[in-house]
């Protein structure tokens, strides 16, 4: 049903785009024939926002990994640097909430650990939506802060880092064995808000992965099972996009090309003194408006980190 209701919609995406073509084509000629030049104006600027609407929808019909249709974890950790990179930590938390609300996107909160002052040490976020892994998997690795700190008196510029790992939530179409004498189990009590019964018992559950030393946390959960089935979903994930990057570097070391996938290379850059900039350091897009990244408008990025890695994906095949 999941894979119709998939079919489904793209179908309907293309049959929308095709009308919207059709009628805007048609107004022009009409506009044209009887001299409105409002018409003529708007019919092609509805036209353009079509262009852009259709390369986006090229890109989706491209992402055909086998879980980029799945939902995604999103955890972020805050680097050294104490409550500098813990509040960068939680910006980060923000900027992604935000993308995936304005994609109608849905956004819970499995596990947060706060930070001593300000800010967030680690967050794990679970985010539900069409293709929401194949457009969040880009996002893997280190991402970098410069601005004025507002936790310094003296009002230096600081730089702070943090690391985002995107992990696809696996299905039952998906296998993945684990052993039960793998793994340590740990229950501790939840943080934050969540009622009595969350903050009065030790209710959170950290799963370890004891051969890779993979750690999956929930405590969302009001029960210490539903926090285990939660941690066990993502360790699964975790467990798995592990797997797809050795695959990856499997296949960039046959091409004899050096590769930098996985998790704790540097991508993007966000300054905001003595100048505002961000830009991804994979494939050179920039944009001046570092207030509307911050605020969740990563579209341009993602898809510039998307069509790049099927640019690459295209050199080796050809």
């Amino acid at each position: 049903m999941k894979e119709r209701n998939t079919l489904d919609g793209q179908i309907q995406s293309v049959r929308e785009i095709e009308q919207r073509l059709e009628d805007n084509v048609t107004l022009i000629a009409l506009g044209e024939e009887e001299g409105d030049e409002a018409v003529v104006k708007d019919a092609e600027s509805a036209l353009e926002a079509l262009r852009v609407q259709v390369e986006r929808r090229q890109l989706e019909s491209l992402l055909s990994g086998e879980a980029d249709e799945n939902d995604a974890f999103l955890q972020v950790n805050a680097g050294a640097g104490g409550t500098e990179s813990q509040d960068w930590a939680q910006m980060l938390m923000r900027m992604y909430t935000r993308w995936a609300e304005q994609h109608g996107h849905k956004v819970s909160l499995l596990e947060k650990s706060d930070g001593e002052e300000a800010g967030i040490k680690s967050v794990t976020l679970r985010v539900e939506g069409h293709q929401a892994y194949g457009w969040l998997k880009s996002e893997n690795g280190v991402h970098r802060l410069v601005r004025i700190s507002p936790f310094d008196s003296n009002a230096r510029r600081h730089t702070s880092f943090a690391s985002v790992a995107v992990s696809p939530v696996i299905d039952d179409s998906i296998e993945i064995e684990i052993e039960d004498k793998d793994l340590r189990i740990d229950t501790y009590r939840s943080q934050g808000a969540g009622g009595q019964h969350v903050n009065t018992t030790d209710s959170a559950v950290r799963i370890t992965h004891i051969p890779t030393g993979i750690v999956a946390a929930s405590q969302s959960g009001r029960s210490q099972h539903q926090n285990r089935d939660e941690a066990m979903a993502l360790l699964k994930a975790k467990l798995y996009e592990a797997e797809l990057q050795k695959r990856e570097e499997a296949q960039a070391a046959a091409h004899g090309e050096k590769t930098d996938i996985g998790w704790g290379h540097q991508i993007r850059s966000y300054v905001l003194h003595p100048y505002q900039m961000v830009k991804d350091l994979r494939t050179n897009v920039e944009t001046t408006n570092s207030q509307g990244v911050l605020d969740g408008d990563l579209d341009m990025f993602l898809e510039a980190a998307l069509a790049h890695k099927l640019n690459l994906s295209g050199d080796e095949h050809s």
